[in-house]
């Protein structure tokens, strides 16, 4: 399985509907919150091509993008397989 990495905040409710998705499909993944730090705020919108919002969500190297990506991939069965590759 790829290794997940999600880049957070404290209070974002889009952060937590993406990781509920991860926890029902039993995918462990990284948390990085951004919430008070920065540097990994300014690592992040470097990895992502100039996306500041919370989530950024890559599966192995691909950056998925937010929330709303990941549930679209989800809903086109391709989630599974980006996963497994």
């Amino acid at each position: 399985m790829q290794k997940v990495r999600i880049y957070t905040t404290r209070i974002c409710p889009y952060c937590l509907r993406a990781k509920a998705l991860l926890k029902k499909k039993n995918v462990p993944y990284e948390e990085i919150d951004v919430s008070f730090d920065a540097d990994l705020r300014e690592r992040m919108t470097a990895q992502t091509g100039g996306a500041r919002t919370v989530p950024q969500i890559f599966v192995g190297d691909t950056h998925v993008g937010g929330c709303d990506e990941l549930y679209a991939l989800d809903k086109s069965g391709k989630l599974d397989s980006l996963l497994a590759s």
